[in-house]
């Protein structure tokens, strides 16, 4: 008779290979940290414990913080930290784990191992998952969490003890504290563990609660302490909000889907099809029929609601996702789509339970291979839109970035501080090779705040790295007035590209700086 156990080793060991290979295919050609997102996630949790004020106030008020705790174990290395594998090994064995409870949750709901390998394969095959799982960003911390869930969902609905809710809160708590998605989940699944199993079990749906809501009540109260608002993420200066405020203020184009739950659809659906392929669509489709008559009718709802956040988020909230292929033809937010994932896979691979016997191990394998049709069709990173968005909302960026940290790893000395807001200049010295304890950065306060309003009593940094116009680049101007005095001794342009700015400052032994870059600052 065959273990139990068996089956999920195996799998969990097949999908810690193939995430070791994506990782090194990933870094072999330097695409790591493409996504300014990626680096972004690196450098926040980095800056824990690399920065002239480390602690749990670097983590910032938007992202949520279960990422970057679970960087923080390898986040040390310099050589990991310089190359993203810091980010990626994490990120796969979050990968790994949505995949091992992806099997157990289909094999127990639909009692097919056929079914549930099916299900494995679509989720691990696709090229968009496999690049987002090998570098440092949110979607495969996000999918164990939420994989967990339909584990524990799955387990309950069959007359599970009350360990399932324990697994289930685990999971809940791990998405929740991922991405704002996972706070939406949390009603729904209490509601289903206290009232939607074979009978009524109230302690369990109680239970489920608190322990999921321990997330974002923590998120709340970190908010609250840190920056005085429980709601800074939703609605401060850095938060999705107020960001698109500031460009609809500027006279930019309301975004597609604003208030147009029409367009929404559109756009959240074009995302899906770019992310899954056609062929896993109508897989997809097709299975919500078959996940209906298996009577399923729990685990549905639970696969459809990041869908329905998505799509609400796009109406309401100012959540862009473009396309290339609609307006405004660009690429942003496209792995948003991968929300629809667990729908189309669960639902895809409930078609095998139509065949019986061996017949069933025949069509989960047509159901895989037809899936994999547009990726076979054209084996590219240039078919992957979440890489093919990265590569070119990243070019302009990974120039100046080289260009920037070639100047300072030449010229500056080791230990002298930098002066800069740290944002997509963080790319600059972790390539460069300097200490973010060496840099004066926007998450070092009270310091930071004063050297902003008095440059002349607590700005003393011998460098300076600011974009054109930002509050380190005005700060220098203020200081120039009065002292202490600093020189403009690299300026980097370039197409669709900010304006870098490096500064020095003047002293007795660099008075005489001459300025390099592409013109000379007025």
């Amino acid at each position: 008779m065959r273990l139990a156990w068996l089956d999920p080793l195996a799998v969990l060991v097949l999908l810690g290979l193939l995430g070791a290979g994506a990782i090194w295919w990933t870094q072999a050609r330097g695409y790591t940290l493409y996504y300014g997102d990626a680096q972004a996630h690196l450098v926040n949790a980095r800056r824990m414990i690399d920065s002239r004020t480390p602690g749990w106030d670097q983590l910032g008020t938007v992202w949520l913080p279960m990422p970057h705790w679970l960087m923080l174990p390898f986040a040390g290395n310099d050589e990991w930290w310089r190359t993203g594998l810091a980010g990626a090994i994490p990120s796969s064995a979050c990968f790994v784990t949505a995949g091992v409870f992806l099997y157990l949750a289909v094999r127990r709901l639909f009692q097919s191992r056929p079914a549930a390998l099916a299900a494995v394969l679509l989720f691990a095959l696709n090229p968009n998952v496999l690049y987002l799982q090998s570098i440092p960003m949110t979607e495969t911390v996000f999918m164990a969490g939420f994989a967990m869930l339909l584990y524990a969902i799955v387990w309950h609905g069959q007359g599970g003890s009350f360990a399932a809710a324990i697994v289930g809160a685990v999971g809940a708590s791990v998405a929740a504290l991922t991405r704002y998605e996972g706070w939406f989940l949390v009603p729904f699944a209490a509601l289903y563990f206290a009232f939607g199993g074979k009978k009524i079990t109230l302690g369990r749906g109680i239970v489920f609660g608190v322990i999921a809501s321990l997330g974002p009540l923590w998120w709340l109260a970190h908010n609250y302490w840190y920056y005085g608002d429980a709601l800074e993420f939703y609605h401060g200066q850095w938060s999705a909000k107020m960001i698109y405020q500031r460009a609809l203020d500027a006279g930019m184009d309301k975004y597609p889907g604003d208030h147009d739950i029409a367009k929404a659809w559109l756009q959240f659906r074009a995302a899906a099809q770019l992310c899954a392929g056609a062929s896993l669509i109508v897989l997809g489709i097709a299975g919500i029929f078959t996940t209906l008559f298996r009577r399923a009718f729990a685990v549905l709802i639970l696969v459809l609601l990041p869908v329905a956040f998505y799509v609400w988020s796009i109406y309401s909230s100012g959540t862009p996702i473009f396309v290339p292929h609609l307006w405004p033809n660009s690429y942003y937010n496209t792995r948003y789509g991968l929300a629809a994932f667990p729908a189309l896979v669960v639902c895809a691979a409930s078609l095998v339970t139509v065949a019986r016997g061996r017949w069933q191990s025949i069509l989960a394998l047509l159901i895989v291979g037809t899936a994999l049709v547009p990726w076979l069709a054209y084996p590219r990173a240039e078919a992957w839109i979440t890489w093919k968005e990265s590569q070119v909302n990243s070019e302009a960026r990974r120039a100046w970035t080289a260009e920037a940290a070639a100047y300072l790893k030449e010229n500056r000395k080791p230990h002298e501080g930098v002066y800069s807001a740290l944002g997509d200049l963080a790319g600059i010295f972790r390539e460069a090779g300097i200490p973010l304890r060496d840099v004066l950065q926007d998450g070092n306060n009270p310091h930071w705040m004063a050297a902003q309003k008095r440059p002349d009593l607590f700005l003393r940094e011998e460098w300076a790295v600011a974009i054109s116009g930002d509050e380190v680049a005005t700060a220098i101007l203020k200081s120039n007035r009065t002292g202490p005095h600093y020189t403009c001794v690299k300026m980097i342009t370039g197409k669709s590209a900010p304006v870098i700015e490096i500064y020095r400052r003047k002293s007795e032994t660099n008075e005489d700086t001459i300025y390099q870059g592409s013109r000379r600052p007025e």
